[in-house]
This record gives C-alpha cells, sequence and structure tokens, in this order.
C-alpha cells in the first residue's frame, strides 16, 4: 500500500513536455500582457513588437505545435516585426513632433551680453532668455568688459562657453 501510494505521488510530481504545451497558452498570454504594460510606459514600439510576436507563439500554441517551435516563431516574429514594422511606425510617431530646441540645445548659439567683467577668462553672461550664466571665453580670447555681446559655443556642466560677437559698424 505504501509503495502504491509512493508511485502515485512520484507520478504526479512529474510534469511532462506534453502538459508544458498543454498550458503554454497560458504563458504565452501572460507574456503579451506584460510586454504590453512595459510598452505604455515605453512608447517605444519595441515590446510591442515582442507583444505581437508573442500573439504568433500564443496562436501556435492554440494550433497545436510543441513548445520549441512556438519559441523559434515567436522568435522570428520579433525579429522580423522590430527591423520592418517599428521603424516606419517611430518615424510617424515623430512626424508632428515639435522642431524646437529645449533645454542645454536652445542655448547654443543664443546671444548674451556681459553681466560680470571676464578676468583670466571667467566672467557671468546675461543671456537673450534672460538667465544669467557662469561663462568662460571659448579659445584665446581676451579678456571681455562689462556689456560687450557674446554668443553661447557650448555648455559644460553649469558653465556657457562664449565667443564675443563682432561688433559691425551702422
Amino acid at each position: 500500500m505504501l509503495v502504491s501510494m509512493d508511485n502515485a505521488v512520484r507520478r504526479a510530481s512529474e510534469v511532462t513536455i506534453e502538459q508544458i504545451s498543454a498550458y503554454a497558452w497560458i504563458v504565452w498570454l501572460a507574456l503579451i500582457l506584460i510586454f504590453l504594460v512595459i510598452e505604455i510606459f515605453t512608447v517605444d514600439f519595441t515590446f510591442l513588437m515582442i507583444a505581437v510576436a508573442s500573439v504568433g507563439g500564443l496562436v501556435s500554441s492554440l494550433v497545436g505545435a510543441p513548445w520549441f517551435f512556438q519559441l523559434v516563431i515567436a522568435g522570428v516574429l520579433a525579429i522580423v516585426l522590430i527591423f520592418t514594422v517599428r521603424p516606419p511606425l517611430l518615424r510617424t510617431l515623430r512626424k508632428g513632433e515639435d522642431p524646437t530646441l529645449s533645454n542645454l540645445d536652445a542655448l547654443i548659439g543664443l546671444g548674451g551680453t556681459v553681466s560680470t567683467a571676464f578676468t583670466k577668462g571667467v566672467g557671468h553672461v546675461k543671456l537673450a532668455n534672460g538667465e544669467t550664466w557662469t561663462a568662460r571665453l571659448a579659445g584665446d580670447s581676451e579678456d571681455l568688459e562689462l556689456g560687450d555681446k557674446v554668443a553661447v559655443v557650448a555648455i559644460e556642466g553649469a558653465t556657457a562657453v562664449v565667443t564675443p560677437v563682432e561688433r559691425t559698424a551702422l
């Protein structure tokens, strides 16, 4: 009696490939949901492509394909979708994006006025957008005086790198 009960427990604890394949659709559904949730937060279309490829794995599971072929189908679909469908989707998404520069990119080329005279190539400038920045001179320019006009050529940390603007006669 004890031997037959031991065999029954052993048989119940053994998981076969057929059992895994029979319930693979649950795993595919879970993966699809996980990938869609990640896509909602990233909006990069990568996880959307993987979720659609997982739908291919789900369909192959429902058709009765072995689990190995389900993985191959999902993997191939993911690669194909990421390299063929994703790029046009990204171009379409970015087509209507605002071309206005922002943050540090907006400061490059912006004009300004020296608000503290430069000594040893360092001073302060008030930019055209109203912000006052610590600045240093680009290259071997001479020190600037209060009121001189400058243009921002780079931002390094919290310091604007500026160059003097040439004065023109009217």
